[in-house]
């Protein structure tokens, strides 16, 4: 990829800033649900960056008002493709609380006051574009909104099964994942008039199931259709199985499934960047920071933790039941190489904003930068579920020797790791995992170690697909031992769930007592589980059924009771029972 130096810092949001850039026209506009924000952190702004050094004009419309022309309408018609995201985040998670209420802030909106996304925004931009421009250019879904919900998928806002979002927002093609190799190719396939339904990683809709042919010879995988998938739960539950299994980029096989008197055809995954491309990707020219013309509009504040932090790698192979980033990143870890890492990072010292701070060094999960597969077109279930597999490349030593190197580079007064960790994963590096918890309590915690273990209840965990009970004492364990020789001593921060499917209130209570007796807390980081699409911990929630052994589980659906649950783990103690808190 490359860039010129001599360019606006920003992509263009107005006809005046067309004529700054010296564009009459644009070849590709993205509509986003966020504020325009720009940075590698926000999908978006990676989309544009990466088109934009293709070679591709490319401008981006944030936040428009879907009740008028204006805002959707000032850039124009773009020569190739619209594309359209809800944003970081699911628009129904971003709009509303795990309770079901609606959320009165948005911190990547200006001014902080939730009101400029509209729920299903996906669908709501769509409509949007067509509105206003009719037989327009091809409609693009993207981001991980369009990505999780591009099959027949169980949607908890409105409790039913719904058609994939290409359907309902009536566009053209749907591009998941991370999208931005898939993008330059669907832009290349568009402007040389070349086979769009070739690539890898995009989805398009079909009056009949296509034939095996030269681009993807495989039979194609017949999923259960969605008027099945809509009415019988064992239907939905093997849709799912196959959509999870032909999720992972080793696939060469298309996924078809009806949807009304059409096909969804979903093509096969596209291959993970290499090492080289993920370098290039982030050390695009951002500009870390909003642009101007929402900048003006007021505050931004999610300015205040993302511009000078470091993305290290992509995917995750902790798989989590409830995360949805093996389905939208994939479980195989990409990292960028030191180099590029150390540039950034110089590049980040060099802006007249950054007061000397790495916010954050991480990924999905922080401590999975530089570990690999050594068969990575492995099939197994999990990796490090239930236990930690053999050919995992198991090395924290890499990211000891980033985050020294890092701390080493001038104008750098600290750098934090931010990111959630794997704690078990410290445990069973038997070479460095010692070492990393050390070097993280001296140098790169700001007093507070973050660890997720969600719950204590090991029947619950199972469900999870998280460490067990054990694991967590061991680490605590270790972590009192290291911090006991710190010069500044470090505490744990629990981050826990309730109403997971197969969650009770009595297992509340017992992770209550376990925190008060053993942790010596009161937890204050207690989130409700929210079905989000494509996950497995979603597919138990809607069936009621440990997918894995068939077994029937008990689901809290009821907002009362999964509030109570929450309520639970915060209950204050009888004063003969008090525990201190640290």
């Amino acid at each position: 990829m490359t860039s010129r130096t001599d360019m606006p810092q920003f992509l263009p949001t107005t006809r005046e800033e067309l004529a700054v850039w010296g564009w009459s026209a644009l070849d590709v506009i993205l509509v986003t649900g966020d504020t325009y924000i720009d940075t590698s952190h926000i999908g978006v702004a990676v989309i544009g960056r990466v088109l934009l050094a293709a070679g591709y004009r490319v401008g981006l419309i944030a936040q428009p008002d879907i009740h008028s022309a204006r805002d959707i309408g000032r850039l124009g018609e773009p020569r190739l493709f619209w594309g359209v995201t809800g944003g970081s985040v699911d628009s129904m998670i971003a709009n509303f609380t795990p309770s079901g209420k609606r959320r009165r802030t948005d911190d990547m909106t200006p001014g902080g006051q939730n009101d400029r996304r509209p729920d299903r925004a996906v669908i709501a931009y769509s409509q949007l574009i067509q509105r206003h421009f009719k037989n327009t250019k091809p409609i693009v879904l993207g981001g991980i909104e369009a990505s999780l919900r591009r099959i027949s998928h169980y949607d908890a806002w409105s409790d039913r099964v719904r058609r994939s979002i290409l359907f309902d927002a009536k566009a053209d093609y749907l591009l998941y994942g991370m999208a931005d190799q898939t993008v330059v190719a669907l832009a290349d396939a568009l402007a040389q008039g070349k086979e769009v339904r070739a690539i890898r990683g995009l989805c398009y809709i079909s009056p009949t199931i296509p034939e095996p042919d030269l681009y993807f010879s495989q039979p194609n995988v017949l999923l259960p259709s969605h008027e099945e998938v809509r009415q019988d739960a064992a239907a939905f539950s093997q849709m799912f199985a196959l959509f999870y299994t032909h999720s992972q980029t080793s696939s060469d096989q298309r996924l078809c499934q009806r949807q009304d008197t059409r096909f969804l055809v979903h093509n096969p995954p596209a291959p993970p960047p290499s090492q080289e491309a993920l370098d290039a990707i982030y050390e695009l020219p951002y500009a870390r920071a909003v642009h101007p013309y929402y900048q003006s509009l007021r505050r931004v504040a999610a300015m205040e933790t993302i511009p000078f932090a470091l993305t290290t790698h992509r995917g995750c192979f902790g798989q989590c039941r409830f995360c949805a980033i093996t389905v939208h990143q994939g479980r195989q870890v990409i990292s960028r190489s030191q180099a590029s890492l150390l540039r950034e990072a110089a590049a980040i010292s060099r802006h007249p904003d950054f007061k000397g701070i790495i916010s954050d060094v991480g990924g999905p999960t922080a401590n999975m930068y530089g570990m690999d597969c050594t068969r990575p077109g492995c099939h197994k279930k999990g990796c490090v579920f239930p236990k930690t597999c053999r050919q995992l490349n198991l090395d924290h030593g890499p990211q000891i020797e980033l985050l020294r190197a890092l701390r080493g580079l001038p104008g750098i007064r600290k750098v934090f790791v931010a990111s959630g960790l794997r704690y078990d994963l410290i445990l069973a590096d038997r070479r460095n995992g010692l070492a990393y918890l050390e070097e993280l309590l001296r140098h790169h915690t700001s007093g507070q170690l973050k660890i997720a273990p969600e719950h204590i209840h090991d029947p619950l965990l199972q469900l999870m697909g998280k460490p067990d009970r054990q694991t967590l004492e061991d680490f605590i364990d270790l972590f009192d031992q290291v911090n006991a020789r710190m010069p500044k001593k470090q505490f744990l921060t629990y981050y826990f769930m309730a109403a997971h499917p197969g969650c009770t209130l009595q297992d509340m209570a017992e992770l209550r007592e376990f925190a008060r007796r053993r942790l010596r807390v009161i937890p204050e980081q207690v989130q409700i589980f929210t079905p989000s699409p494509a996950t497995f911990s979603t597919l138990m929630y809607h069936i009621g059924i440990d997918p894995f052994t068939g077994q029937a589980i008990f689901v809290e659906k009821s907002l009362r009771g999964k509030i109570d649950q929450k309520k639970m783990l915060a209950k204050p103690p009888s004063k003969s029972r008090a525990a201190p808190t640290r």
